[in-house]
């Protein structure tokens, strides 16, 4: 797969697609499944949220509770390419 800017904005659609879905399904923010997704990284300890409005931080909060399955998170990473670090 190649990875110019039409492969990647693919992609990113891509996996916006699947959180969508799998926040529709739970009857949840998208905010809160992305956050779930992260949260399930074993490198990270700790996501840094910003908010600026208050629901961003129910959001935040509310990420905590939904534990994705197995099958969830396959579908959140089939479109997810891990690119070495850069610009180092």
């Amino acid at each position: 797969m190649g990875h110019g800017p039409s492969t990647r904005s693919t992609c990113f659609v891509s996996r916006l697609d699947a959180v969508a879905a799998i926040a529709t399904e739970r009857g949840v923010s998208r905010a809160q499944v992305a956050l779930a997704w992260v949260m399930h990284k074993p490198a990270v300890t700790a996501p840094i949220v910003g908010t600026t409005k208050p629901h961003h931080l129910t959001d935040a909060v509310a990420a905590t509770e939904p534990k994705l399955s197995a099958e969830e998170l396959t579908r959140l990473e089939k479109h997810y390419t891990t690119r070495p670090a850069s610009g180092f």
